[in-house]
């Protein structure tokens, strides 16, 4: 009897342990610590993730981080990344899947000093204008495409300037534009005295260029494992409750972000800021991929005359199976 007893404790015991041990899920951010990422801060911060079964790893990125290489490598089950980013990527043979877009609106912007001679887009030729690399470009390589502007340094063209991640080639004269976020960059040039008297913008949503920014990616073949898939519905239940609770509550939700910036190189101010202009790119998405907004993301990437970033029609880039699952 006293076997019969301690076999059915340790049975208990062991049920117990099973139903407590969370899985473990590695996201990989495409930036620094900020809220950018706000909503997956506080689905870890409110325990959200833990609601459901996740232990959750936030991996930030950082100038020397691609998101691509490091879901290649198996650093991270799931990554943010930008749409064209991912479907350039398919192309060239990493299958990478979307399989949630928490973000319905681009925050993509070309700022540039009117003191400069730009006013429009016909102004362009001539001028250098700072671009990101590492996946960044093709957004803006698409769009000078599209107005059939050369990116050579022609007379003719523009002279891309392979822009850092800061904003020093607008206040030094290096550039005549220079990429910015709605929620970031901008607002750094600001910041550094410029006003926006000062400045012209082109939003890339305005420009009718815009593309899919900070989706969820995963690797095709791991959607197969019926666990990885599993994981993944819960992770993205859990992230879109943040991303909710983060419109709802704002301030409340950059002050998260500061508690997990270990840099301590963001502050109050800017982040308050960002997560306020961040709400607004979130706004209108549950975070099912629209498949509108993927066929325009498409559309403008194909559009690239003689050097498209992508060149042909994509096929298995995305998946509504997750969103279905964690949503519905």
């Amino acid at each position: 009897m006293k076997m019969k007893t301690t076999l059915a404790a340790t049975a208990l015991s062991l049920i117990a342990g099973n139903a407590l041990a969370a899985d473990d899920v590695t996201l990989q951010l495409k930036w620094v610590t900020q809220a950018q990422f706000a909503g997956y801060y506080v689905a870890l911060d409110q325990g959200f993730y833990s609601d459901q079964d996740l232990n959750v790893t936030i991996k930030p990125g950082g100038p020397d981080i691609a998101p691509t290489q490091v879901l290649a490598g198996g650093g991270a089950d799931v990554t943010v990344e930008w749409m064209p980013a991912a479907l350039a990527a398919r192309e060239k043979g990493l299958p990478m899947v979307n399989i949630a877009q928490p973000f319905k609106s681009s925050g993509m912007m070309l700022t540039c000093r009117k003191d400069a001679g730009v006013a429009s887009t016909d102004d362009f030729a001539g001028k250098t204008l700072g671009v990101w690399f590492f996946g960044n470009e093709f957004p803006f390589l698409s769009w000078m495409s599209q107005l059939g502007i050369p990116t050579d340094g022609s007379d003719a063209g523009v002279e891309v300037l392979k822009q850092g991640f800061n904003v020093d080639p607008i206040l030094n004269g290096q550039a005549a534009c220079i990429s910015t976020m709605t929620y970031n960059e901008y607002w750094q040039v600001i910041d550094a005295g410029l006003s926006p008297d000062d400045l012209i913008t082109f939003k890339y949503e305005d420009q009718g260029v815009a593309t899919l920014e900070d989706g969820l990616y995963v690797l095709e073949e791991n959607l197969s494992d019926p666990a990885f898939a599993g994981k993944m519905e819960r992770f993205v239940r859990a992230s879109m409750q943040g991303w909710k609770w983060a419109e709802e509550n704002p301030e409340d939700a950059a002050m998260i972000v500061l508690d997990y910036d270990e840099t301590g190189a963001q502050t109050e101010e800017h982040q308050v800021r960002m997560m306020g202009e961040i709400a607004k790119l979130t706004a209108g998405s549950n975070g099912a991929l629209d498949t509108a907004d993927y066929e325009r993301t498409v559309a403008s990437l194909l559009a690239g005359g003689s050097d498209p970033v992508i060149t042909m029609q994509p096929s298995g880039a995305w998946t509504h199976a997750i969103t279905d699952a964690a949503l519905n």
